[in-house]
């Protein structure tokens, strides 16, 4: 009986194991693939690693992540210590009030903490950036060292420090010499435990920062836009140096050398290491001054070729601070906060908000040599009549993807009802997004994207929550693309340039969009009324509207872009016999979003909520 309780002990042991390591040995492994895929090895490669090497935005996002972890942990460690021996001291109706009021940050959920920082360096005028983060990590680090150490403290005979002066000690030396001795291990705990806090955050250190400053987990989440195996390199070397540091501690335990590097030396040794990053860091950015003429750029992540602003930079003698978002409405909070930029980049029914709003200045299109390649299709569109604030930037549709050798022909002529054919039920992915989501119930049923009726909203709630009970749909956001490209589902909602990237890497698949209707979405340049050089932006815009630029950048994104000689040579071309990357233009039932109503925006929000939690 004994021998099997045994055995299963280590089965559980073995299983538990396998659960916690096997994503960290999958994405070691793929990390030395030889091609792009996330989800099929195609042999042995150390491409990524050269790739990660040469990757400047990278190898910058590094040193942020480290010198802020290390400096927030020195500070916060260092404040937690004091408040918690300073707390063993106060009386119990203090120290039970702070105590609360400590707890309230880490029970706190990271959006909140970090929507509060970013009102607050915004409300102080603070210019964000390297000290923002810095700031914010350590207020979000140091209630977890005072739960750490306070432990530690209380179990401490309070007599102690008395008896040490008692025998001629000063008050520093019973801190130094008696106290923080016996309550080192808390320490420990409460300062590993804060540079793992701040090594690992995203959510706080994406609302605080500005200025170009981004550390490792911004960079990767923007590359999580577009399949990049980089992101697997980064992750085993991350992984190795942690092993790394693991065993060198169980080692320096066994031998003892960890014993001679104690209390103030190994914090001194922590300063001095951070003290150096921070002077040879002049790369990330944190004074951020220099003497030429600056551009700050807000764009969507993975949405321009990076050696084309190096080259802009180099061509112009300028610095680009460029600076990404996942949304428009990320966006807008931004720009709502307080954060200043010179050129958005946003989608159409944004930039209608951002004109009503006044947040937007004219262009002056005689600084725009390059005005005549912009294809007249994409000109004069209802967000922007006469294009007065925007300079038309990449264009495209929302569709559906298919395979081939599984969609039978005559069912696309169903067009968005093919999304509720039971036959391919269990073989769906909807886009995961609210606006699209709807336009595809909304055109289904007839009705424009645009509708503002409660009756024809609610139907078309109803058929998205048909489609889930019926459809087993699964919602994606970006990693549709390696999913496509692997096969594992047969039909996808994607947008056109996603779309065409992903026929170019499977060749059973193919786009089309519905008769119905669909969405025709237009991203576009626009400056903002805070612009602090209007001459440099207006180059910017037109330096990406020449057609040697253009051409690239549309490679690299994979989007048809405005310039119109180079959505026709790319048609050819690169891109020859990929039906994604032709949207149609001026067909009746294709829309471009409006700016939604408050009300409106209320009533898809709470009912695209319920859709969710079917």
């Amino acid at each position: 009986m004994k021998k099997k309780s045994s055995v299963l002990s280590k089965i559980y042991i073995i299983l538990c194991f396998a659960f916690f390591y096997l994503p960290i040995i999958v994405t070691v492994i793929f990390s030395f693939n030889s091609s792009k895929s996330l989800s099929k090895f195609t042999g042995f490669s150390l491409r990524w690693y050269a790739a990660l090497i040469q990757n400047n935005e990278m190898m910058s996002a590094v040193y942020v992540s480290v010198t802020i972890a290390i400096l927030a942990t020195v500070f916060s460690t260092f404040l937690g210590t004091i408040t918690a021996i300073g707390l063993s001291r106060q009386r119990k109706v203090l120290k039970n009030a702070i105590l609360t009021m400590n707890d309230v940050p880490i029970l706190n959920p990271d959006i909140v903490t970090a929507i509060g920082w970013m009102l607050l360096f915004s409300s102080l005028g603070f210019n964000k950036g390297y000290l923002t983060m810095l700031l914010a990590h350590i207020g979000f680090s140091t209630p977890f060292v005072i739960t750490s150490v306070y432990p530690k403290v209380r179990s401490l005979d309070p007599n102690l420090a008395n008896a040490a002066m008692d025998l001629g000690a000063t008050p520093y030396q019973a801190l130094t010499k008696v106290i923080i001795p016996m309550i080192q291990p808390g320490i420990f705990a409460g300062a590993l435990l804060a540079f793992t806090m701040s090594f690992d955050d995203f959510v706080i250190s994406y609302f605080v920062t500005g200025n170009g400053v981004k550390n490792i987990s911004i960079v990767v989440y923007n590359m999580t836009k577009r399949i990049n195996p980089t992101i697997n390199a980064l992750s085993a070397i991350v992984v190795l140096l942690i092993i790394l540091v693991l065993i060198g501690m169980r080692i320096s335990r066994k031998t003892g050398a960890g014993e001679k590097v104690r209390g103030g030396k190994l914090v001194a040794v922590i300063i001095a290491a951070a003290l150096v990053l921070v002077m040879l860091g002049g790369r990330a950015g944190i004074s951020g001054t220099t003497s030429k003429r600056e551009l700050r750029v807000y764009n969507a992540g993975e949405y321009v070729d990076p050696e084309l602003l190096t080259e802009f930079e180099e061509e112009f003698d300028c610095k680009v601070i460029y600076e990404t978002f996942e949304s428009n409405e990320m966006l807008y909070t931004k720009i709502l906060a307080g954060d200043t930029y010179d050129i958005l980049i946003p989608s159409d029914y944004m930039i209608e908000r951002l004109i009503d709003e006044d947040y937007l200045q004219p262009v002056d299109w005689s600084l725009i040599s390059n005005a005549d390649a912009i294809n007249p299709d994409v000109l004069d569109r209802d967000y922007d009549p006469g294009n007065v604030y925007s300079v038309p930037y990449f264009w495209g549709s929302v569709g559906i993807l298919y395979d081939t050798t599984v969609v039978d022909e005559e069912d696309l002529a169903d067009g968005w009802d093919l999304l509720m054919n039971k036959k391919y039920a269990g073989n769906l992915y909807m886009y995961d997004s609210e606006r699209d989501s709807f336009m595809i119930a909304l055109k289904a049923l007839g009705y424009s994207m645009n509708t503002a009726d409660p009756d024809e909203i609610h139907e078309a709630y109803e058929w998205l929550v048909r489609q889930g009970q019926t459809m087993d749909v699964v919602y994606a956001g970006d990693d549709v693309i390696d999913n496509m490209i692997s096969g594992n589902k047969a039909i996808a909602v994607v947008y056109s340039g996603d779309g065409a990237y992903i026929m170019a890497e499977n060749e059973d698949l193919e786009f089309f969009e519905p008769e119905q209707g669909t969405n025709i979405w237009c991203d576009a340049m626009v400056i903002t009324k805070d612009c602090q050089n209007t001459d440099l932006a207006h180059e910017y815009i037109d330096f990406f509207l020449r057609e040697d630029v253009a051409a690239r950048n549309t490679v690299y994104i994979g989007y048809s872009t405005a310039v119109l000689s180079v959505y026709e040579s790319m048609q050819e071309e690169d891109f020859a016999g990929i039906s994604a990357f032709t949207p149609r233009v001026d067909y009746e039932k294709d829309e471009v979003f409006h700016n939604q109503s408050t009300a409106v925006k209320k009533m898809f929000s709470e009912l695209w909520t319920m859709v969710k939690s079917k």
